[in-house]
């Protein structure tokens, strides 16, 4: 049997999971059970183990850790800096995740001592490098919103334009013009409108539309961009 000569270093995968919780961008932090950081908030994450993808390792962990299995996840980057996990040479790599939390039900498992949303332009200090990537996260999910259609990941299967355009802005972090972007949104052929409206409202009731996943999927594949 052939031996490798050379240290290996240690794999780990973390991953920032964003959410919407009451109009407010959000992330999913849980409570270190173990050292180092014991007590520390974190992100979500652990070692990958010998017969595991990364996916399947960022899925696993997240279940494990925080009770979400249904959710948008997509590798994010590798953090490498040599002294960045006081226990040995650990590189992790990162992934960005998007919950809808109008579905889901968050609860700490099995690895961690607690697990909560924060909310991301305050969030606590955090164990490791994990600020680090979490910027990085934060930086991916700006920069993709853009042009592909993640904000209806965050959104439950009906929803009002006047939702959608106030995640863009929450995510964005800047207003947007009603009108323009309106037009916009209805001009991409994916959201469909609906025969069905708001219930028991103060305000004149919206109406409620959908996402079109299959045409979205069609056009991508032709290069289509989501552009808003």
């Amino acid at each position: 049997m052939y031996q490798y000569e050379y240290p290996h270093p240690a794999v780990t995968v973390d991953s920032v999971v964003f959410g919407l919780d009451n109009e407010e961008l959000k992330i999913l932090l849980i409570r270190r059970k173990l050292e180092p950081f014991k007590g520390a908030w974190a992100l979500p994450g652990g070692f990958v183990q010998m017969d595991e993808s990364l996916d399947d390792a960022a899925k696993r962990e997240l279940m494990e850790e925080t009770g979400v299995e249904k959710l948008y996840l997509e590798q994010l980057a590798t953090f490498g800096k040599p002294d960045r996990d006081p226990r040995e040479r650990v590189i992790t790599v990162a992934y960005v995740a998007i919950v809808n939390l109008f579905d889901h039900t968050v609860k700490a498992d099995s690895d961690a001592e607690e697990a909560g949303w924060f909310p991301v332009e305050d969030p606590p200090e955090l164990a490791f490098d994990h600020i680090k990537i979490l910027a990085a996260a934060l930086n991916r999910l700006q920069g993709k919103i853009r042009y592909q259609p993640l904000v209806f990941e965050f959104l439950p299967e009906k929803f009002t334009l006047s939702q959608v355009q106030k995640l863009y802005e929450t995510v964005l972090c800047r207003p947007l013009d009603k009108r323009n972007f309106r037009k916009k949104i209805q001009g991409t052929g994916m959201v469909i409108p609906l025969d069905e409206y708001e219930m028991d409202v103060s305000h004149r009731a919206a109406r409620f539309y959908y996402f079109d996943r299959k045409a979205w999927e069609e056009k991508s594949g032709e290069g289509f961009h989501f552009s808003i």
